[in-house]
Parts: structure tokens; C-alpha cells; sequence
């Protein structure tokens, strides 16, 4: 069972069934590292995935100035707001409030990321062996997946008060109250979004989305082991790929 065990946690980086059985049918006669190294290694890397994670989007700028993660105007407005910037008179009035309203979302988003490293730490700390090895059968993305899923309601009442008070910094509430009036002119309907909730759920999704890369990294780039124990580890386990 200890073997098994061992050679579960040491395919993390096997991305097929057939390399996660040949490993483990080679299990019983190398037995270069130990049950605790092997899922030492696996909770470093995901240490280091995370610190990576919320440090690259919690800078300033990691939102506002980052393509892939840039908080925008709720959809339902987004047509709204293309009609007035292309309106000069329009964007005279609205404009200056529409930026207003982006950078306190996407500043928001970046200070919130410091509360996010302390509970995936706890969380990747708290790890069982059998979560361990539901990560490596689960495959790529697994490790998100089980952080995702551990922690997501936890992040959300951290992020929400951290949020909203990025936005209350810039009294949102005049800006949006007149962008929100801008969408009503344009289009003639209100604005049905929770501004809070949705800047909360966009900062959630770009969080996992950025550890998720940081995940496929550790499993793909040697570069990456950065510490004797994940070189040990994951040097095994591709000496031990097919």
C-alpha cells in the first residue's frame, strides 16, 4: 500500500493513464524516495504555484494593466459604453465615470489577492494523502480543482469586504449611479448587476485561472523546482515517465 501510495503522488506531472500504470508497476523495486519526500513535493510545488499566483496578480497593475485578467464593464452595459465613448458629447459626460468604475474594480481584484495566499496555504497544509492522490489520478488541472473547491466559499467572504471597499474609496456609487443612468438614456432599460458580486466572481476566476497556469508549470517545467525536494520529487517521477 505504501509503494502504491508513493507512486501515485509521484506521477504529478504524468498526464495519461498508461504512464500512471507503468509507474505503478515499477513501484516495488525502485524506491528512491520516501512516502514524506513525495508529498512534501507536491504540497511545496503547490505552495509555490500559489505564492506565484497571487503575488503576479496582486501587484499594482496585475488587473488593471493585464489583458487576460482586466476587469471590464459588466456585459450587459458593455454595449452601452461602446455607444458612448464613439459620442463625443457622451463621453465627455460619461467617459471620465466609466474609467472611474474600471480602475476601482480591477484595483479592487489586486487587493484582494492578499487575502487569498493564507487560505490555500492552509488548505494545501491540511491535505490529506488521499487528497494527494485524487489530485494525481484527477490529472492537469486537479490541483486547481481541489483548491477551487476547498476554498472558493472562504475566498468569496474574504474578497467581497475587500472589494467593496476598494470601490466605497472612490465613492462608486456617484460613478455608477451615473453610468448606470448613461445605459438607462442609451438603452432604455436599468442595470440589473451587483457590481460587488460581479468584480468578486471576476477576481475569483482570474485567481484559479492564474494558479491553474502556475500548476502546469511545476508539472511540465524542470526549471520550475526550484528546492532540492521538488527536484528530487518530479525528477523521480520523469525518470519514471515512458
Amino acid at each position: 500500500m505504501k509503494n502504491t501510495i508513493l507512486a501515485l503522488v509521484l506521477t504529478l506531472s504524468l498526464t495519461s493513464c498508461s504512464e500512471l500504470i507503468k509507474v505503478l508497476e515499477t513501484a516495488n523495486t525502485i524506491n528512491k524516495i520516501t512516502e514524506s519526500e513525495a508529498v512534501s513535493g507536491l504540497k511545496q510545488a503547490l505552495e509555490f504555484g500559489v505564492n506565484n499566483g497571487t503575488s503576479f496578480l496582486g501587484k499594482t497593475d496585475g488587473f488593471l494593466k493585464n489583458a487576460a485578467y482586466k476587469v471590464l464593464m459588466p456585459k450587459e452595459i458593455q454595449e452601452a459604453e461602446q455607444q458612448i465613448r464613439s459620442n463625443p458629447i457622451a463621453n465627455a459626460l460619461a467617459g471620465p465615470y466609466l474609467d472611474k468604475v474600471v480602475t476601482a474594480m480591477n484595483r479592487g481584484s489586486e487587493n484582494a489577492m492578499a487575502e487569498a495566499k493564507p487560505i490555500f496555504v492552509n488548505a494545501i497544509k491540511s491535505m490529506s494523502i488521499k487528497d494527494a492522490i485524487g489530485i494525481v489520478t484527477g490529472g492537469d488541472g486537479a490541483a486547481t480543482d481541489y483548491l477551487k473547491r476547498v476554498t472558493s466559499a472562504q475566498l468569496k467572504s474574504k474578497f467581497t469586504p475587500v472589494i467593496k471597499n476598494s470601490l466605497d474609496k472612490v465613492n462608486i456609487n456617484d460613478p455608477w449611479t451615473k453610468v448606470s443612468n448613461a445605459y438607462n438614456m442609451v438603452l432604455g432599460k436599468n442595470v440589473e448587476t451587483d457590481l460587488n458580486e460581479y468584480v468578486t466572481d471576476k477576481a475569483m476566476t482570474a485567481l484559479f485561472s492564474q494558479v491553474r497556469k502556475e500548476e502546469d508549470n511545476i508539472r511540465a517545467n524542470p526549471v520550475a523546482r526550484t528546492t532540492d525536494i521538488l527536484k528530487k520529487v518530479f525528477d523521480y517521477a520523469d525518470q519514471n515517465k515512458s
